[in-house]
């Protein structure tokens, strides 16, 4: 039998964290957890006298716990659970522990990093393949700096007649079908839950910044403050989206970020912001021009290049490809262009040195760790091959004879499973392992009867 191991987090985090227990004395819980593949939390609530065995490696979980499909189940014939015993691995905190206001009892959380028993990076996690990334562009010689924008519907808990959700909206949507884009009323009437979301954004240290109403009553935008961390801005995406959803049961409301909650309203994306450092700190996409630099051109073409290939993680899930419509702001074209909101990638209006990619094809129910792991991946082909960008898109691009980015799960799936470029930048077992998932999330959802096909077909046809 092995002794145990013995863990310390980085020294900040065991600072901060002490810090924070001598400062709430009243606290109840503790919540520790992880981001599983899909961007789930998975975890464990404990008391909160068990604070400094949580920060010290003393909370396992199975490492197939990082696995699971999006209803919880284990995948079948995965190498994580039962051809390996379905072992433990452990969780090592990656930020500080910090407060959960939303809870009635005070309650803290910890977030952490599920690894190997020997404390190693754990191929089947999705932080571990960002790291990956993030590691490789820096042998490059670049330091990315990357920001993230969400959206998502704030929902009332009652659902309509039909068991469809409700948005919460200051304007009757459900008699006049309106687009509320920039609506100060829609925020001021939810000004509350706002607040709500600003102070607990303080507590546990996301840089939130701008909030506006977006195209879809009950739909909105918040933006994060950018950061030369990917892996930390991945960190704060992901908490944030569980920040909301907290928030919003305080207030009686739920919140969802899937990404086509409603066929006849805009889609829920997450764009990201890019651009890269040096290592004195310079941006090299600034060249002193409008135009920007040959580098960043080159950025652009790696991700056009692979933008299909990792379509499985810019939209992985089956409603994920219900976004993707003509004229509806999500990109269908692989193309770019300056300050086009109709491209795939926008290069927006800025001071040269603040010159940078807004990637648009993620949708907000991603795992942002494998979305920016992703763009990354695509910006160092482009550099590592001296790739050349194709002109770029003036007016409509809707309207531009161009390759198509994929649109279905299943091609997606395919084009990922044996897409050479991942046997280059991520790990091939998290490869396998991400198509098992996925597969079997496939099958699952192709094998229920919807509503409208009983509907349309079982006394028609």
């Amino acid at each position: 039998m092995s002794k145990e191991k013995k863990f310390a987090p980085p020294s900040e985090i065991l600072q901060e964290s002490e810090t924070f227990l001598r400062e709430h004395p009243d606290l109840k819980w503790i919540e520790g957890f992880i981001f599983d593949i899909n961007g789930i939390p998975r975890g464990k609530w404990l008391p909160a006298d068990a604070a400094h065995k949580l920060l010290k490696g003393g909370l396992q979980m199975p490492r197939s716990a990082v696995s699971l499909d999006v209803w919880g189940r284990d995948i079948e014939n995965s190498p994580l659970v039962f051809a390996s015993g379905d072992a433990d691995g452990v969780c090592m905190p990656v930020s500080p522990i910090s407060l959960a206001p939303w809870h009635r009892e005070e309650t803290a959380q910890l977030h952490m990093q599920l690894r190997e028993a020997d404390g190693s990076p754990l191929y089947a996690d999705p932080r571990a393949q960002l790291q990956r990334v993030v590691a490789r562009l820096k042998e490059l010689g670049y330091t990315a700096v990357a920001a993230t924008e969400l959206e998502f519907y704030l929902l009332r808990e009652e659902v309509d007649h039909l068991a469809r959700p409700r948005p919460v909206s200051d304007n009757d949507a459900e008699l006049v079908p309106s687009t509320d884009v920039y609506d100060l009323s829609e925020l001021d009437a939810q000004r509350h839950f706002f607040a709500d979301v600003r102070a607990a954004c303080g507590a546990q240290g996301i840089p939130a910044d701008s909030i506006l109403s977006e195209c879809a009553p009950g739909q909105f935008e918040i933006n994060l403050l950018h950061s030369a961390d990917p892996v930390k801005v991945a960190d704060q995406t992901l908490l944030f989206k569980r920040l909301l959803k907290g928030v919003a049961r305080s207030h009686g409301y739920r919140v969802s970020t899937m990404a086509k909650p409603f066929g006849d309203q805009a889609g829920n994306g997450m764009h990201v912001h890019l651009s890269l450092l040096d290592e004195n700190g310079k941006n090299v996409f600034d060249d002193g021009s409008d135009a920007g630099s040959e580098l960043l051109r080159q950025a652009i073409a790696g991700m056009l290049a692979t933008a299909n290939d990792s379509m499985a993680l810019f939209a992985p899930h089956a409603n994920s490809y219900r976004r993707f419509q003509e004229s509806s702001h999500a990109p269908l074209n692989l193309c770019w262009g300056y300050d086009n909101r109709t491209t795939t990638l926008r290069v927006p209006a800025s001071s040269p040195d603040a010159r940078r990619i807004e990637h648009r094809i993620a949708g907000a129910d991603v795992n942002p760790y494998l979305v920016l792991a992703a763009i990354l991946a695509g910006a160092c082909y482009g550099l590592e091959n001296t790739l050349q960008a194709p002109a770029p898109v003036e007016g409509d691009a809707y309207q531009v004879e161009s390759e198509k980015l994929i649109n279905t799960w299943g091609a997606a799936l395919q084009r990922f499973e044996h897409s050479q470029l991942w046997q280059q930048y991520l790990d091939p077992r998290f490869v396998e392992i991400f198509v098992l998932l996925k597969r079997q999330e496939v099958a699952e959802i192709g094998a229920r009867v919807t509503d409208v096909e009983y509907q349309s077909y079982l006394h028609r046809v």
